[in-house]
């Protein structure tokens, strides 16, 4: 008798949990199909969909129910048509000034970390072979803190930053043309 009214409530809380699930998950359409709200990308939690807690959660599910992929990460950071699976941001000879064109992508990676404050980010300056070391270190780590300057502006804790710079020590592309320099003119945002 005892078995089964200890079954019976197994039964019963196995029923609710899988009413609880449904097939048609919400999607926030910012994130899917690669637009933003806003004419300059950047928007408050109230139009972005974080704000009210059905975004992306912090625990072992992304967004849409789906696990975490093997990188840690939900699933949106492997989907090609969101802003989030974009983790490089580029730069122009010698600035450290984000382009209009990473804009949104800052954008992204700011409201996904203020919808997930246990997330944490290291940001990794890095620049051409032009320049001394010192130089190329130096303008690394300013690369680094004007993206970070974007993302607390946006509300991102500076607990949830971390900044390095590598200079010219870890160029993505070995060439010694323009083409090569621009790759490695970037900060790298390492979840």
């Amino acid at each position: 008798m005892k078995f089964t009214k200890t079954l019976a409530a197994v039964a019963f809380a196995s029923t609710l949990a899988l009413a609880g699930c449904s097939g048609d998950e919400e999607k926030d359409a910012s994130l899917t199909d690669g637009s933003l709200n806003g004419a300059n990308g950047l928007n408050d939690a109230s139009t972005s969909g974080f704000g009210d807690g059905s975004g992306i959660n912090g625990g072992r599910f992304g967004a849409n129910g789906g696990r975490l992929g093997a990188n840690g990460l939900p699933p949106e950071f492997s989907d090609p048509n969101n802003p989030l699976s974009k983790r490089t941001i580029y730069f122009m000879l010698d600035s450290s000034q984000v382009q209009q064109d990473f804009v949104p992508i800052v954008a992204a990676h700011a409201r996904y970390l203020v919808a997930n404050p246990s997330r944490h980010i290291v940001l990794e300056g890095n620049g051409d072979e032009r320049g001394s070391r010192e130089y190329n270190i130096g303008l690394g780590e300013q690369r680094a803190k004007t993206v970070a300057s974007m993302l607390k502006a946006q509300g991102v804790s500076e607990s949830q930053l971390s900044i390095v710079s590598y200079g010219e020590e870890k160029p993505v592309a070995m060439g010694h043309d323009e083409s090569s320099w621009e790759l490695n003119r970037r900060v790298e945002l390492a979840y």
